[in-house]
């Protein structure tokens, strides 16, 4: 044993026996959700199988790059995380946790007196077994280094398998996007390592102080309310509004409503709902809209079905836990919570202006079948199946349709709230991003800017308002940031920070 240790043996060797080690011991919690969760057929041997091969391409590669570049300070933080696999698994194995960022911070926060309490005889085993005998391997055993062509060679190659599995699998991602939660918390040691950063990274966020906009006023001694309505996965082309076949629009169609060509910033929901929010595009932290009235004099409701909302300083905030205690007859499965109470909360605000938004998540995937009652349904059949690569194409579309049914009811719902309340009030919806139904093999979104369909970016952005002196302009291609300042300029708040070119309604119409 120890002469065969002292044999050197090719870094290559070496990682791949580490990799190979990672995959088999510590990943039986992964391997089982993975396989309870994985439908049969030719897919799930695709998605199983592509699995293994990344995650064994890419531990090969990290920890190839750690010892070829580090050597010995390389093998100690190899052998650190192989110690963390150990007691990450004797956690999951025991007390079924899964190593979010959460779980992270409740890791660093946690005393050693409240530690302890947690460690038993098995947790020894597994840190001697899984931990200990791993990193005596890893310190004896005498390894060849190689030259730099074929750490080239071998970085590469391993790049590039897991790249084209990767690719070959797009299909699939949505089924990865889906469980990407609970199976990117039982990977090591992606899972504490990245959820580590995570943690502190969003500690730093929340910490971050808001960069405050200059001051502004109330110019003017109308009373004004304007409800803000944050669409989610919304598309523009299955809007009848816009021009779409089917009538997924028919109470709107009635409503008067100005329907501008709209692009999303982002194709996810944190960006997206952040540039709706942001005065203008940046990376800074800048003052968002409800924080920037309320701290200026305006009443701010924030109404929440969804998430992803950056931090909001405003004393009313209700999300759909609050929502269902106010109002306890509302139904709290549906987005239509969202409007339970609404005209008593305009009616009882005792200040001139006031903000609402209401952030839904009426057509979000992939289960678009259970995000509307059953009395919208006016497409069928519709597709009730999670894997959306198998789906059929018809059945899909007519479920994400009914979801704009839906939407359809929940805004014409707010203007007619708005009708029948003693204010001048206004109306905007606007959705986060796209979705992609099949199109190019893609569905739902999140795909990086650069390469995004037009289906993910393209978005409805409607306009009501009771004022028949000001209008939004049809003719004017908008975007998320274009929200600010004309709220701004229909609640009549003076603020150095407004910019007129990203002002919906028509210059020609302005005061």
């Amino acid at each position: 044993m120890v002469g065969f240790l002292k044999e050197k043996a090719s870094l290559t060797r070496v990682a791949s026996v580490l990799s190979l080690f990672t995959l088999v011991a510590y990943h039986r919690p992964f391997f089982r959700l993975v396989l309870d969760n994985l439908e049969g057929g030719f897919n799930g041997v695709m998605i199983a199988g592509g699995l293994v091969v990344v995650m064994l391409a890419l531990n090969f590669l990290v920890y190839y790059l750690l010892l070829f570049l580090g050597r010995f300070v390389g093998k100690c933080i190899l052998a650190f995380t192989l110690i963390g696999n150990a007691l990450s698994l004797y956690f999951i194995n025991t007390y079924q946790v899964l190593i979010t960022d959460k779980m992270m911070g409740n890791v660093f926060n946690t005393r050693y007196s409240e530690a302890s309490g947690f460690f038993s005889w098995d947790a020894v085993w597994y840190l001697l077994f899984l931990g200990v005998v791993p990193c005596i391997y890893l310190f004896a055993r005498r390894v060849d280094y190689g030259s730099r062509r074929r750490f080239l060679t071998r970085t590469g190659a391993a790049l590039a398998l897991s790249l084209a599995v990767a690719l070959i699998n797009m299909q699939n991602w949505p089924w990865i996007d889906r469980h990407a939660p609970k199976i990117g918390s039982l990977i090591m040691p992606w899972s504490y390592v990245v959820n580590s950063v995570r943690y502190y990274n969003s500690e730093r966020k929340r910490n971050r102080k808001e960069i405050p906009l200059p001051d502004a006023r109330i110019a003017t001694d109308s009373r004004d309310v304007c409800v803000l309505v944050i669409g989610e996965s919304a598309r523009r082309a299955n809007f009848s509004l816009y021009g779409y076949g089917r009538p997924t629009n028919p109470l709107l169609e009635r409503d008067s409503v100005t329907a501008l060509m709209a692009d999303a910033a982002a194709t996810y929901t944190t960006a997206g709902v952040k540039a709706i929010l942001d005065h203008k595009p940046t990376n800074k932290l800048y003052e968002i809209l409800p924080n920037y009235l309320y701290r200026n004099g305006v009443d701010v409701v924030w109404r929440s079905a969804n998430w992803g909302e950056p931090p909001l300083h405003i004393d009313k905030y209700y999300g759909t836990r609050e929502l269902k205690a106010r109002y306890p007859e509302a139904d709290d499965r549906y987005d239509g919570i969202l409007l339970a109470g609404l005209r008593d909360e305009i009616l009882s605000s005792d200040k001139d202006k006031l903000l609402i938004v209401l952030h839904t998540s009426t057509s979000h995937g992939p289960t678009y079948y259970k995000k509307y009652p059953a009395e919208f349904e006016a497409f069928k059949p519709v597709c009730t199946t999670v894997e959306m690569s198998k789906a059929d194409p018809g059945e899909l579309m007519n479920a994400y349709d009914n979801t704009i049914v839906y939407t359809d009811y929940l805004i014409h719902s707010v203007i007619e709230i708005l009708r029948d309340v003693p204010r001048r009030s206004c109306l905007i919806f606007v959705s986060d991003h796209g979705e992609s139904l099949g199109e190019g093999n893609l569905y739902m979104h999140g795909v990086p800017m650069l390469v995004a369909p037009k289906e993910q970016i393209e978005i409805p952005f409607l306009v009501w308002t009771s004022d028949g002196e000001l209008k939004a302009d049809a003719g004017k291609q908008v975007g998320q940031y274009h929200v600010f300042h004309s709220i701004l300029r229909f609640l009549g708040i003076d603020s150095p920070v407004y910019d007129e070119s990203r002002d919906i309604f028509s210059p020609s119409e302005k005061e």
